[in-house]
Parts: structure tokens; C-alpha cells; sequence
């Protein structure tokens, strides 16, 4: 790494040259570093808002899920069947999916050998199970902390490694140069957090051959989520400097507790807890599922259900299905402002209209679960802790106490499956931009429950290779790189520098800003959208970000990283407005984990109103044969196309050929 300064509008700032900057540090970030020192490049650094602040660290559920090739019993499983299997669940190109499910053993074994523990038998198999979208038992866990512990373990092996770490370093920009007619990505400006003082307002700059971006989901666009508080996503730069970003309609979401932000999957719902509403005030108590269920056994069978049925699915929605309870929730939290609880304390009553509660009424499959599991015990708090007794504990340490207090919920964004355009190098449309993990949209529409943890090894494993083997030069010299950069680094030197003013009383736009978009974001555009109101509100981001740019005004440098961060989710929850605008115009309908109003379809249950009709989309239609790209040209112009879904492919399939081009160094291309 070369450190020098230079001076650019009379601001002295750092810079930093190196290969490869990462930017980021949860699981897909570190795991691309380690894997660039071990294939043997060393001129590496990892630039973070804050080392470990992003969901692989603070994020789990019931049983967090890795998804990998079968490792165990006699059901045969092969990466082709695995890529058919990733590449069924809708707009994912197959050979992604391949790449997925080839390297997931790689992947995970690396995992192993860093000291994650995924259990296996004395034999040595490691036992798979069913998750969701899976035919096969190809699922596995280390507990309700699998991230977390891939991220410690990951971490351990950076910090042993001695790679460079910029903790307390925003990313603000990537810095780019048109090159053979392409852009290429050749730097980044962060803002060093712990020196925002003086004339560069802790501007550090750095120029670099490559960029991996891992820097999650675009989790800080909602106001309903189950992302840690911690994690915000940085979608808005890599958009701004050009990025495309695919399939940025598809994202999931499920019912998670409020207080604390956690996945309220899995046991939590197969142990049947009472679901109720209050008043605002915490008033007005009402078990309100009981309007819009026909009897109990429905009702229990649903919320069991809703255990590994966990995000939300129109398709699992109507006939009672564990789906209805979301759109129940969210008429309760949004449509009708009032508060919705679980209580593990009771179980669900009749209230007069339904039989109580009793195991005799549940579906013969929900009674045999409990039955198997020895949990046919009187109340859901003790199902709990004889089914799960770390899911209490996790809330007992964040001071919630299951058995005493009922738990607030939502309807809540939890995974992004699309995000930004990468290929199967996870190289994204601008050269040497490298997203992965979340912020890399290969997930598809239905992704089996664990496939996100595996594609972010994968990917970061992927881009690695890449780099190491094809973009391993050295940085451009200090004046190549500020006469391609220097006016890009101006730009948002003099922005920065007129946000700021003493004599604004007060900051224009901070916090109220952003309750406006994550406000928008999760009553239009995340999973109840409709069509008579999208465009309005696409519009109405556009017209913030355009507002936000000419207007917010700061009393102090130290809110500068905030300023920033409200522009780049601005500009990311316009984008993603636009295209699920786009959409709907081309006739997409209800899918993966949202739901489309549709006039002209059924109500998910007879007692709801006419406005929550909705039909499914169809394999065979436009929208379900192609994806949908998304990029912003030089006038910041959203550019929309429609690309057709590459086919799985069938391998290369013979030895000698394979093993002549490996030799001559032909594979990595």
C-alpha cells in the first residue's frame, strides 16, 4: 500500500493506492479479503463504517440456515440438480446458479476449517434438513448465531492475517474513468469519521485497482425492519457512479419483533403463541386474527405453519394459509394504526367466535411436530423452552422476558434479493467493481432459506479468484489518478462544504428526511404494493432526492456521515420505486414475498375487503421470462431493460478438455 497527500481546492488528504479495498466487513466482505491473501494477494484493505456493524454480525433467527449440496444420507444430489433447483425459484441466471451450488462445498468447508461449527455425526456427515424452496435436505445451521459466528471466525482469520483495516471510514463515492469505452471503477472517497474537523472535513481518499462492495442490503430505506439498526446499505453510491442494479424488486419480508430486531420464525410461531392488537396507547385488547379465521383449527394450524413458512408468499395466502396472517398484521399495524403483540404467556382464545385453543383441533402434521418433539405442554412459553430454550435466551439478553411481557411485531423487510448486476465473477457492469453477498442480486425470486449465506461465500470466494488471477496490477500513479478523479473528488469536496452553514438554527431535512422515505418504502414498496399509487410515489422520491441534493443544510461537520447516508438511501429507494413501477407497467403481478392489488383477482379470505384482491403472476409472462436491469446515465435518467434469463448450463463435461484449459490458464476468463 502507498500512503501519500495531496491537495486538492486547499485541502490536504490522504491517499491510500492498494490492489483491492474492500468495503465493508460482515461475512461476505471478510471472507473476500481472506480469500485474496490466500491466493496470494497481500495489497488488500477493508474500508468499514464500523467492523462488525452489518447484519452478518448482529442478525440470526429460530435456526439460522446454510444452504449447501446435500453431505449426507442416501438422497442423491448433484451441483447441476442443486443449480436447476436455485434456477426454478424464478429470474436467476443459471449460470449463477450453477456457480452457486458448484462452490458451495468449497465454500463451506473453507467455513469449517476457520472453525465454524456446523455439527455432523460421528461419521463425520454433515446431516442436512428441509428449509424452505427446498426439495432436497441440503440445509444446514450452527444455531440462531450462524452469521455471526462465520463473521467471528472470518474476523479472526483477517485480524491473524494482519490485513488493514479502515474502521470508522464511510464510503461516500466510487471514483471512475472511462476506459476502451467502459467504465472502470479506479478509487473511493470515505469520510474518516474520527476527523471530520479542519478544511478536508475528514475527507480519505483511495485509489485502487479493484472494489469488492459488501456492504449488505438496503436496509436504512424502511421504516418495518428486521435488519440491525446498525445496517444501512450503500446502494446509493455504486448507482450513482453507474452500477446497474437487477431484480431490485424482489425482496422478502416476514413478521419480526420490534423492540429488538429479530426473525420471529421457526419455533417461535410452531409453539402457536396468541396473536393480538391494542390501541396505540396499548389499550383495546382484541385477538382480531379470530374475525377472518373460520375455526380454531385453521387459526393454530396457520401460525404453526408460519414457522417454516416464514416469509411472506402471496401463493400461501389464500384457503387460510399462514400467509393471511401478515396481510392481517399489516391491516392492523398500517391500515388501521393500532399495535400488534405476541403473547407466549396464552394460548389463542376463542373470544366467543371460536373454540379455544386445544391440540385435538390442529392439522394432523402441526400435532405430530409437537407431539415428536414432546411438546404437548399447556402454554407456548413452555412448548418454547422445551423446544428451543436459546430462543428465550436471546431475548432474555437483550432484557425481554417471554415469560412476563408480550413481544411487538410488524410485517418487516428482512432480505434483499435483488440488489446490483454482477456476473459470474460477480463483477458488476462498471470493471473492477466486484458487489457481493447482499448487495449482489443473484438471489432470484424464491430462494431456498440459507441460500443468501452460501451465495456471499461463493461470490466473495469468486471475485477473489478473479482478481488474484486477472486484475492483480498496481494502482495508477498519483497524477493519472487525479486527472481521471480529482474533478469527481472535487465535486463532493465543495458539496460536502455547502452543506454546512452557522447559520443554520437548525439542520434541515435530518431525521425527518429519512422517516419520509422509510415511511414511503414500507407502505408502497415493500410487500402490499398498489399499482394506482406506485407511480405517485416514485415521483414524490424522485422529487425528495432532487430536493434533499439542493436543500439540507448542517449546523455541524459531525453530521456530515448522516447527510450522506440520507442521500444514498434517498437515491436508493427512488431507484427501487422505479422499478417496481416498471413492473407493474409491463403487467407483473403478485410473487415471491409481496403482493400486487388486482381489481380483477380474489380476495386471500372472504371476510377482507374488495381492495385486497390480488392475482399471481404467471410463469409463462414477461416479467416472469426476463429481468429487469436498472441503471442512471450521466443525467442521473433512470434506464430501464428487460434481459432475457440465461439458461443453466450443461458443464463442461469432459477432463482431458477441462484439465488442457486449467493447465494453460484458461478457466478464469
Amino acid at each position: 500500500m502507498r500512503t501519500s497527500e495531496i491537495k486538492i481546492g486547499g485541502a490536504k488528504l490522504p491517499l491510500y493506492a492498494l490492489n483491492t479495498l474492500i468495503i465493508g466487513s460482515g461475512a461476505a466482505a471478510l471472507n473476500a479479503a481472506v480469500c485474496l491473501f490466500e491466493q496470494g494477494q497481500r495489497d488488500i484493505a477493508i474500508a468499514t463504517e464500523c467492523f462488525g456493524g452489518g447484519t452478518s454480525n448482529n442478525a440470526g433467527s429460530d435456526k439460522q440456515t446454510y444452504y449447501k449440496l446435500s453431505l449426507a444420507g442416501d438422497l442423491p444430489d448433484s451441483p447441476i440438480q442443486m443449480a436447476r433447483d436455485l434456477f426454478a425459484g424464478g429470474s436467476m441466471h443459471g449460470d449463477i446458479a450453477l456457480c452457486e451450488a458448484q462452490n458451495s462445498l468449497p465454500a463451506f468447508f473453507h467455513l469449517i476449517s476457520l472453525g465454524v461449527p456446523f455439527p455432523h455425526d460421528r461419521h463425520g456427515a454433515y446431516i442436512g434438513y428441509k428449509t424452505d424452496h427446498d426439495p432436497r435436505q441440503r440445509a444446514t445451521s450452527a444455531g440462531p448465531l450462524t452469521s455471526h459466528l462465520m463473521f467471528e471466525a472470518l474476523a479472526r482469520d483477517v485480524k491473524r492475517k494482519g490485513i488493514r483495516i479502515f474502521d470508522g471510514h464511510q464510503v461516500i463515492a466510487l471514483l471512475t474513468k472511462k476506459e476502451n469505452g467502459m467504465k472502470r471503477v479506479i478509487g473511493a472517497v470515505a469520510l474518516d469519521k474520527d476527523r471530520l474537523g479542519g478544511k478536508n472535513l475528514g475527507f480519505v481518499l483511495f485509489s485502487v485497482v479493484n472494489v469488492v462492495l459488501g456492504t449488505g442490503g438496503p436496509a436504512g430505506i424502511y421504516k418495518a425492519s428486521v435488519y440491525p439498526e446498525s445496517q444501512s446499505g450503500s446502494h446509493g453510491m455504486a448507482l450513482e457512479a453507474g452500477a446497474a442494479g437487477v431484480n431490485l424488486t424482489e425482496s422478502q419480508y416476514g413478521l419480526a419483533s420490534l423492540e429488538f430486531r429479530w426473525n420471529l420464525s421457526g419455533t417461535y410461531q410452531q409453539v402457536i403463541p396468541r396473536y393480538l392488537s391494542t390501541d396505540k396507547n396499548g389499550r383495546d385488547e382484541r385477538e382480531f386474527l379470530n374475525d377472518y379465521f373460520p375455526d380454531m383449527g385453521k387459526l393454530a394450524t396457520a401460525i404453526f405453519l408460519k414457522g417454516y413458512q416464514w416469509p411472506f408468499d402471496p401463493r400461501k395466502a389464500g384457503g387460510f394459509g399462514s400467509s393471511l396472517i401478515d396481510i392481517l398484521v399489516y391491516q392492523e399495524t398500517v391500515n388501521k394504526g393500532r399495535r400488534v403483540f405476541l403473547d407466549f404467556k396464552h394460548n389463542p382464545g376463542g373470544a366467543g367466535k371460536l373454540k379455544d385453543f386445544s391440540f385435538e383441533l390442529l392439522s394432523p402434521e402441526a400435532f405430530a411436530y409437537l407431539e415428536k418433539s414432546g411438546a404437548l405442554l399447556a402454554t407456548p412459553i413452555e412448548r418454547l423452552r422445551r423446544m428451543n430454550q436459546p430462543a428465550i435466551d436471546i431475548y432474555q439478553n437483550h432484557g425481554i422476558d417471554l415469560a412476563k411481557k408480550n413481544l411487538e411485531i410488524a410485517v418487516c423487510a428482512q432480505h434483499n434479493n435483488g440488489g446490483l448486476k454482477g456476473n459470474v465473477w460477480w463483477e458488476s457492469n462498471i470493471q473492477h467493481l466486484f458487489p457481493v453477498g447482499e448487495a449482489n442480486g443473484t438471489h432470484g425470486v424464491y430462494r431456498p432459506g440459507g441460500s443468501a449465506l452460501n451465495s456471499g461465500q461463493v461470490g466473495s470466494l469468486r471475485a477473489a479468484l478473479f482478481i488474484a488471477k486477472r486484475y492483480g496490477g498496481k494502482p495508477l500513479d498519483t497524477r493519472d489518478f487525479l486527472d481521471a478523479a480529482e474533478s469527481q473528488i472535487q465535486e463532493k469536496l465543495n458539496f460536502a462544504k455547502n452543506m454546512i452553514s452557522e447559520k443554520a438554527p437548525t439542520s434541515s431535512g435530518q431525521g425527518k428526511a429519512r422517516r419520509e422515505f422509510q415511511g414511503r418504502m414500507s407502505a408502497s414498496g415493500a410487500h402490499i404494493r398498489d399499482p394506482n399509487q406506485i407511480g405517485l410515489e416514485a415521483s414524490k422520491a424522485w422529487r425528495m432526492y432532487a430536493r434533499l441534493k439542493k436543500g439540507i443544510r448542517l449546523v455541524s461537520v459531525r453530521e456530515l456521515p448522516d447527510a450522506f447516508r440520507d442521500l444514498d438511501l434517498c437515491l436508493t429507494h427512488a431507484v427501487y420505486l422505479e422499478a417496481i413501477k416498471e413492473y407493474i407497467e409491463k403487467g407483473g403481478r403478485s410473487r415471491g414475498s409481496y403482493l400486487v392489488l388486482d381489481p380483477g383477482g380474489e380476495k386471500p379470505c372472504p371476510q377482507l375487503d374488495e381492495p385486497w384482491r390480488f392475482s399471481l403472476e404467471k410463469p409463462d409472462s414477461f416479467v416472469s421470462r426476463k429481468i429487469l436491469e436498472i441503471r442512471l446515465d450521466e443525467q442521473m435518467r433512470p434506464i430501464k431493460e428487460w434481459e432475457d434469463i440465461r439458461p443453466v448450463p450443461a458443464g463442461e463435461g469432459w477432463f482431458e478438455n477441462v484439465w488442457d484449459d486449467f493447465r494453460k490458464d484458461k478457466i478464469v476468463r
